[in-house]
This record gives C-alpha cells, structure tokens and sequence, in this order.
C-alpha cells in the first residue's frame, strides 16, 4: 500500500509559476512509476506527466502541458514534483498525484494504483 499527499496548489497569475509536490509513504516509493493528472470542473480526469522509477527514466508529458511543466522525483525523499510555468487559466484544475505499481511510466489513469487526494490549482486570467 501506498500513501500519496499533494502540496504546493494555489491561486496563481496567469504566466506564473507554481511546483507541486507528493508526498509517498508506505511501501518502496523507489519501485513505482509516478504520475500527475488533473481534473478540471465539468471535465474528465487528464493525464498531465508521468515519470518511470528512477530520476533518469522516461517520462511522458500531456500534449497540452508541453514545454511548460516538469516532472522529477527524489526517491531518497519519496518526493514526485511538477514545476508548473507560463500557467495558463486553463490549467485551472485539481491535481492528482498517482502511483503506478510498476517501474514504467504511463500516461493511461487506469494504470495507476494508488492516488492522492488532490490540490486546487486556480490560474487567473
């Protein structure tokens, strides 16, 4: 079982910054693929970034969130990360932090095991 807590969501101008963090307790935070999704109001859940076991392995990144967010981990904190810049309104959401019970990363929410309880992201224009 895996515990996972978001931090770090907020009220943010539009083309500021804001970086997420996870929080992982319970099992080996180190064997597990990790990804962030976000859920905007009246939207379905989308994936945002995912990054494989370790800091060097692939990672994927939503075709909307290109070039502006990041994804990294620390496994020695059990710490994820996305580093959101140039925000945009429509990043407005509440985001997901997920744990993926193997080592690579996906972009498919049905292969997530475990989720966080989300963090509000509000962006105004």
């Amino acid at each position: 079982q895996v515990q996972l807590v978001e931090s770090g969501g907020g009220l943010v101008q539009a083309g500021g910054s804001l970086r997420l963090s996870c929080a992982a307790s319970g099992r080996t935070f180190s064997t597990y693929a990790m990804g962030w999704f976000r859920q905007a109001p009246g939207k379905e859940r989308e994936f945002v970034a995912a990054i494989g076991w370790s800091a060097g392995s692939t990672y994927y990144y939503g075709d909307s969130v290109k070039g502006r967010f990041t994804i990294s981990r620390d496994n020695i904190k059990n710490m994820v990360y996305l580093q959101m810049n140039s925000l945009k309104p429509e990043d407005t959401a509440v985001y997901y932090c997920a744990a993926r019970d193997y080592s690579g990363a996906s972009g498919s929410q049905s292969e997530y095991h475990y989720w966080g309880q989300g963090t509000q992201v509000t962006v105004s224009s």
